[in-house]
């Protein structure tokens, strides 16, 4: 049996709007970790009877991160390229055919814990191809904001600290900043 979970994420960039199309979601681990920061005395005896209640709840948006949009390999009949397809759909709303993705590499991610492994494609869009409103499936307990980020910001963004991201956003928009931007008309 395989243990290794596998990814597929996809950079996409919409050429109407001249912006990239990333996601937004709260992930629970990040919370804690901000927790765990800002208010270390909730850990400091964790038994049950003394476990220290935090009185003063850190607000959710600590625990948001933008990401690219993304999703589990989880259907053994379907390709990679179908996954992302599927994903783009479910968490952006474009239809997106599945001969417009390109593959930009496979990498390992969350080395110390899961050992995942990513696979990133490309995809560019427009409007005409928003078929519906994105934000994941509620009932999955997803509950995705779709954000653009403007072409003569991306890069910008990628570097602010401020604004936490996963490393494959970086990782895409590098990418994009040697593979795509070069050959985009100059304005």
């Amino acid at each position: 049996m395989n243990y290794t979970l596998l990814i597929v994420s996809i950079l996409i960039f919409n050429t109407s709007r001249q912006c990239f199309v990333v996601v937004k979601q709260f992930r629970p681990a990040v919370y804690m970790c901000e927790v765990e920061r800002q208010c270390p005395q909730v850990f400091q005896n964790q038994d049950k009877e003394n476990f220290c209640h935090l009185e003063d709840p850190l607000p959710a948006a600590v625990g948001v991160t933008y990401e690219l949009c993304a999703g589990i390999v989880d259907k053994p009949d379907l390709s990679l390229e179908e996954i992302a397809r599927e994903e783009v759909l479910e968490e952006c709303g474009y239809c997106v055919p599945v001969t417009d993705l390109r593959k930009i590499t496979s990498y390992r991610s969350g080395v110390g814990v899961t050992g995942s492994r990513h696979t990133l494609f490309y995809a560019e869009v427009t409007d005409q191809m928003k078929t519906g409103e994105g934000g994941g499936q509620p009932e999955e307990g997803e509950l995705i904001e779709v954000v653009e980020i403007p072409l003569e910001d991306y890069m910008k963004f990628a570097f602010d600290e401020s604004l936490p991201k996963t490393p494959g956003v970086i990782l895409g928009f590098v990418w994009f900043q040697n593979n795509i931007a070069p050959k985009l008309p100059k304005t």
